[in-house]
């Protein structure tokens, strides 16, 4: 292998400690294993006026709290809903700038966006976010050492409701999550439709109430990553 191919190798080398079963057995960190009483529920792509107030109005109801990793170009759109979010005791979480693939940005580019989408969020909701998922949920060495010179743990998932597709129903969603590693895992749904399927959002409010059964009859509390007991910077790989 060549020098152009070894740093290729390099840089796409984080990209597979999020592949489940992988990531669950050698990074349980990174894809967000926590207590195994406890189910950190998570947000992506956000935050959005047409649709986030609607999960606020649904997680209000059950008595749960989450954290939503927003986009800084969207943050920045939409600032009293940011401060309303932070105010319903959620968590907010960096998901970068815009929302594009990390091994496709060169490692100052990555860093660059991350710290922005950081400063977004910190500046709208008065809070300093303590939680980095890129886009896609694909790393990066770049992205992962850019995230940690910013302040930042990464943290992606070991569930996902699948709700981005055109195809998706609550009932799917809520049987997509709980097939994976669900009991101490990480859950990855989105709070609004900006890059998922037209209206879909719609289906994973209706996940939420069934999804609420679910962890009842499992004996599982849910609430933010914060409150998930990941030790932060927890990680095998190394970023610098």
């Amino acid at each position: 292998m060549g020098l152009a191919g070894a740093a290729a190798a390099v840089h796409a080398a984080p990209a597979l400690a999020g592949v489940s079963p992988f990531g669950i057995r050698f990074t349980p960190a990174l894809v967000g294993r926590g207590r195994p009483d406890h189910v950190a529920l998570t947000f992506d792509d956000g935050p959005d006026t047409a649709t986030t107030p609607a999960f606020l109005e649904v997680l209000e109801g059950l008595g749960w709290k989450a954290t939503f990793f927003m986009l800084g170009s969207r943050v920045r759109e939409a600032r009293a809903l940011v401060a309303e979010v932070a105010a319903a005791g959620h968590e907010i979480g960096v998901h970068g700038d815009e929302h594009r693939n990390m091994l496709r940005r060169m490692p100052g580019s990555a860093a660059d966006d991350i710290r922005r989408g950081r400063d977004a969020i910190a500046d709208c909701s008065g809070v300093e976010p303590r939680w980095f998922r890129p886009p896609f949920g694909v790393l990066s060495y770049g992205a992962l050492r850019g995230a940690r010179r910013a302040g930042l743990s990464t943290v992606l998932w070991t569930s996902w409701g699948r709700d981005w597709r055109k195809e998706a129903t609550p009932a799917s969603i809520t049987d997509d999550v709980l097939r994976r590693y669900v009991n101490g895992g990480t859950v990855l749904l989105h709070d609004t439709d900006s890059e998922s399927y037209p209206g879909s959002w719609r289906n994973t409010v209706g996940a939420l109430p069934l999804l609420a059964e679910a962890f009842v009859t499992r004996g599982l509390q849910v609430g933010t990553v914060g409150e998930h007991g990941i030790r932060r910077g927890a990680m095998t790989l190394r970023a610098d």
